[in-house]
């Protein structure tokens, strides 16, 4: 038979394994994630986490926070992760790593960033980006002036001039604004910008594009945008006509 001692001490390690399971899963690093839009960004980011050995539940944990477009919530998004002490701060879109950047000087970042980072003060250089952020950049901005040539060549008697569709809630707009800008005027194209930075800006943004008589619409690169179907079809750049 178990002694009264005995029994008493094994009902007292079993009190604990709770208590340490608790603490063990307090103790799991906490990825943070936050995402300028709702797409699968972070799915994958899990998915490949998982293939390097980093399972949700098992020996890390996951924590996202999603814009979905309204690029104003980033900053208080960001500071929720800041509170909740994640590991590590991963984050897609421009104006997601630069409300992550504004959050926190100690929490190591990672971004993916569409536009110069040195020239947003987000990395003080490309090969040695110090502070707590590293990350890759797409450049997309700087697509944008190329993609005005690509829509020359496909719509070369442009009379109506070009189109393009922007979000000027995107910390890119100025530069995506200027690099198609130059472009246009070195080809000798006219240019109408039109803004649209929520989903019910769409429809007015569309009827006053087919206002303007541009025989071309670009679409500027921005995360909200290619996460909307109404836009994600067209492309970043595209013949207009008035099925758009």
């Amino acid at each position: 038979m178990i002694r009264r001692r005995e029994f008493i001490t094994l009902l007292g390690a079993a009190a604990a394994w709770p208590v340490a399971a608790r603490a063990q899963q307090a103790a799991l690093p906490v990825v943070g994630y936050l995402g300028a839009v709702s797409t699968d960004t972070a799915g994958m980011i899990r998915r490949g986490l998982s293939e390097a050995g980093y399972v949700g539940g098992r020996n890390v944990v996951f924590e996202d926070r999603l814009a979905d477009g309204r690029y104003h919530r980033l900053a208080t998004l960001a500071a929720d992760l800041v509170r909740r002490q994640v590991t590590v701060l991963i984050t897609s879109g421009s104006p997601a790593a630069l409300a992550a950047k504004a959050a926190t000087t100690t929490i190591p970042i990672v971004f993916g960033f569409g536009d110069d980072p040195v020239k947003y003060g987000l990395v003080t250089s490309l090969n040695r980006p110090g502070g707590n952020v590293t990350g890759i950049t797409f450049l997309t901005s700087q697509l944008d002036s190329k993609r005005v040539g690509l829509l020359r060549e496909i719509v070369p008697q442009a009379t109506g001039g070009i189109a393009v569709l922007l979000n000027h809630t995107n910390t890119n707009a100025e530069s995506q604004s200027t690099e198609v800008k130059q472009a246009a005027r070195a080809l000798g194209l006219q240019l109408h910008i039109v803004n649209a930075s929520s989903e019910d800006e769409f429809d007015s943004a569309f009827a006053a594009i087919a206002q303007t008589g541009a025989s071309a619409l670009l679409v500027a690169g921005d995360p909200f945008y290619f996460s909307r179907r109404k836009i994600g079809g067209i492309g970043g750049a595209a013949q207009y006509s008035d099925d758009v």
